[in-house]
């Protein structure tokens, strides 16, 4: 199978999204999306870029991938990492960042050139008595952030 680059709308990208991420639903926005077809068009697997959803990487001149999702397919994901940051470089931007749960080998990342920045302990969650947040499944999940190099 000959897979190949696709653009893709953020609806599109969040409904496969919906479909095949075993943990997370689609973030809310984003700055650019990316697909991985095979030559069928049959879609393999997307990459959902946007800003860092924490606020002090939030400079400007860093991006973050805040979902990939594949079928299964082999090595999708890490043709969409090496894609999202040959994208953001070319869009400007000096860093792309990304996290994987305790757990996630990082494989693709790996495969991609990503490399490991940190290791961040579990969150509590974001519910707080002065502002009730809903649970979304993932506290208390440690985390390794790494980045595109």
């Amino acid at each position: 199978m000959s897979l190949h680059l696709v653009p893709i709308r953020f609806r599109d990208a969040a409904a496969f999204v919906g479909m095949w991420h075993r943990h997370h639903q689609s973030p809310a926005g984003c700055k650019f999306c990316i697909g991985v077809a095979d030559d069928d068009g049959v879609l393999h697997g997307v990459a959902i870029v946007g800003r860092p959803v924490a606020r002090h990487f939030d400079n400007g001149h860093t991006l973050e991938v805040t979902r990939t999702a594949t079928d299964g397919a082999a090595n999708v994901n890490s043709l969409l990492y090496g894609a999202a940051w040959r994208a953001a470089k070319a869009l400007g931007y000096t860093r792309l960042i990304t996290y994987t749960q305790a757990g996630e080998t990082g494989a693709s990342l790996r495969g991609a050139g990503w490399r490991v920045v940190a290791q961040r302990p579990a969150n509590p969650g974001w519910d707080r008595p002065s502002r009730p947040r809903q649970a979304t499944g993932v506290e208390h999940i440690a985390r390794t952030l790494w980045e595109a190099s």
